[in-house]
């Protein structure tokens, strides 16, 4: 009975003592201080990031995906519209300045975006209140600081340490905390991120891996078509010593018989052929699973990654439906950052010069995504237009009701349209 007691105490002492095992617990060292749960371990987070740019430097299809979405994205051009004659200046200042540049630097923008799935933007302001913009490569950020109690409100940003051993720390921007002195600042957005993480993660990042087999397969595919069509000549004689065959072997490898000539021989010589017996099937449909993996995981139709797929007019327009949404939805993140970075920009500016409403309105404008939608709202505010007028002739609607609806059809946002 006093043995059954001492081990029920010695199991429940070891109950007490025993910890729940975790990835953190179990990978020591795994995660650096500061790494959120739903993020990657720091040094996966890395790897991916290197994996992407290798990906986007060398393999083709990859390239043409980032390009693809900068180029529907930012495409059609950017420009900012403000009603405030002052804060429009400083606005078109800051966009033209030889060094921003902000025209040129939308496509930067938005393959770091699409590539790494984050954007750490470095603002800069002189004495004057001009700020300049500098693009941050993710791969160089380490480590994000933020509050305790909410990952969503980050504190500073901490860069790799250099050759030198030297690593930099940024304070995050916040208008209500700026110092007077306006020292450079940074500013982090991201795309695909989880909830309850700090950063993104890469448009390519699903399809790394299947990227990386469509590229072997290529590859082999092309080593054996190359091999498929070699052979060799074999002859056969009777020779009267080693050197006979030597001097034979080394005539014909000067002279080898080209290809479709007349061979004339003696019934001492026999010829034959050797070729490899590779026996290799059709694999066109397993690049192409391989490819539909890779198109399904980017969001693209496979026409857009020459692949047709003995598709048609109308199946491709309507395969490409849900594509122009998200280059729709990718398009209002971007704008939504550049008019963050020039409210930035302005209110350190206003501080500099006391004329400038740092709460100007303003917004940025983007091109269509497709020029396909102009045709369409056209035909659509024609027919809108038509029904609004025969309503206001019958006393129906008002003015401004017509031209509501005629903006609401032509994709103006009618809603909003203000009337003298």
């Amino acid at each position: 009975m006093e043995a059954q007691v001492q081990e029920s105490a010695e199991g429940e002492q070891r109950t007490g003592l025993s910890l729940v095992e975790t990835d953190g617990s179990f990978l020591v060292g795994a995660s650096a201080l500061g790494d959120q749960p739903r993020d990657r371990h720091a040094y996966d987070r890395l790897q991916v990031m290197d994996d992407c740019l290798d990906a986007w430097r060398f393999n083709p299809l990859a390239r043409r995906i980032i390009e693809l979405t900068t180029q529907y994205v930012t495409g059609g051009g950017m420009r900012v519209n403000c009603t405030d004659q002052r804060a429009r200046e400083f606005l078109l200042a800051f966009w033209q300045h030889p060094l921003n540049r902000m025209d040129a630097r939308l496509v930067e923008l938005s393959d770091e975006l699409a590539r790494s799935g984050n954007l750490f933007l470095l603002l800069s302001t002189d004495p004057g209140g001009m700020s300049y913009l500098r693009v941050v490569p993710s791969a160089d950020i380490e480590r994000i600081s933020s509050q305790p109690n909410d990952v969503e409100q980050e504190l500073r940003y901490h860069t790799r340490p250099d050759l030198d051993g030297i690593s930099l720390s940024y304070p995050a921007y916040d208008p209500l905390d700026d110092s007077p002195e306006m020292p450079p600042v940074m500013l982090h957005y991201a795309v695909n991120r989880p909830a309850g993480a700090q950063w993104g993660e890469s448009d390519l990042s699903p399809v790394l891996r299947w990227l990386s087999r469509y590229a072997s397969w290529l590859e082999d595919r092309v080593r054996l078509n190359r091999f498929r069509n070699a052979f060799m000549y074999v002859v056969k004689a009777r020779f009267a010593s080693e050197s006979a065959r030597a001097t034979r072997q080394s005539q014909l490898t000067t002279n080898p018989p080209a290809s479709g000539s007349v061979l004339v021989t003696d019934e001492s010589e026999e010829w034959s052929v050797i070729a490899p017996r590779l026996e290799a099937l059709d694999a066109s449909t397993d690049g192409l699973a391989i490819k539909k993996m890779i198109a399904a995981g980017v969001g693209l139709p496979l026409h857009f990654l020459a692949e047709p797929e003995s598709s048609t007019r109308t199946t491709a327009e309507a395969s490409g439906g849900p594509t122009l949404r998200r280059f729709e939805q990718r398009q209002r993140t971007l704008r939504w950052i550049l008019e963050d970075v020039l409210r930035a920009a302005l209110r350190r500016a206003a501080r500099a010069d006391a004329r400038l409403n740092p709460d100007a309105v303003f917004q940025v404008q983007a091109g269509d995504i497709s020029a396909r939608d102009n045709g369409a709202l056209a035909e659509a505010g024609s027919k809108a237009a038509a029904v609004a007028q025969e309503l206001y002739a019958q006393g129906l609607i008002d003015k401004a009701e017509v031209l509501r609806l005629v903006y609401r059809f032509l994709g103006e946002g009618g809603e909003y349209v203000e009337m003298p």
